[in-house]
């Protein structure tokens, strides 16, 4: 279990290493257009190769899958719409209100994470070493994010040490998500194991795709294309390779 907790935690931690980032120089709109891109890649394929993927083989059928994967998506819009409702319908500009861009980023990033943080548990417990593929889609795709959302936070008023509070938060969380995977997903039918999976990609796409797209053109331009297709063929190739 110390082990699964361990992993969990590290596939987090780039959270906090994307605030520092911010701390130590804060990126221009355009360079963080550009790396929200090579997240989204990454992510893309995270969700088509370790997880929908993954969901429907372990399930033997899309039953479970389907259903996992459309409450996924129904979880996180609805979390994204009670943020537009509280008076936030600007929050994709990054010159407007960048506090509820942030939360939502930070809404995507926790319902992602930690049923991501429960299958590197299981991925332990099941072949007694980590998902190196799994592992490292968290943990890149976390680093854009993170910076994403801290750079929204600050603008918004947060201060520094509420932010970090923010994140170590996160990565205790998903800490404590990949021991808790550990101890009772192994008992979990394949039905349980695919909803988890798929509800994870769920949400993941739909924060892509309401969230950090978005913002990754509209400042990053034409050559967001470039980083979502480098991030995309990373991830695959990490997958590909173990």
């Amino acid at each position: 279990m110390a082990e699964a907790f361990f992993w969990g935690m590290l596939g987090s931690a780039s959270l906090i290493l994307g605030a520092v980032v911010v701390a130590v120089n804060m990126p221009s709109a355009r360079t963080l257009g550009l790396i929200m891109g090579f997240g989204s890649g990454v992510l893309i394929s995270a969700v088509a190769f370790e997880l929908v993927e993954e969901a429907a083989s372990v399930a033997e059928g899309l039953g479970a899958t389907t259903i996992g994967f459309f409450i996924g998506m129904g979880v996180f819009l609805l979390g994204d719409q009670a943020i537009s409702t509280m008076g936030y319908r600007d929050r994709k500009k990054m010159n407007a209100v960048h506090s509820a861009s942030g939360l939502a980023i930070v809404l995507g990033i926790v319902l992602d994470g930690v049923p991501e943080s429960a299958v590197l548990g299981l991925t332990v417990l099941e072949s007694g070493t980590i998902g190196v593929a799994v592992l490292a889609a968290v943990f890149l795709s976390n680093l854009p994010e993170s910076i994403a959302a801290t750079s929204g936070l600050r603008s918004s008023g947060w201060s520094w040490g509420s932010v970090y509070g923010l994140w170590t938060g996160i990565v205790l969380v998903s800490g404590i998500a990949a021991a808790v995977g550990y101890q009772l997903m192994s008992a979990a039918t394949p039905a349980a194991f695919a909803f988890v999976l798929a509800f994870a990609g769920g949400a993941i796409l739909s924060m892509l795709a309401t969230t950090m797209m978005p913002e990754a053109y509209e400042y990053g331009g034409r050559l967001v294309g470039v980083t979502t297709t480098v991030g995309f063929a990373a991830a695959f190739a990490i997958s590909w390779a173990s």
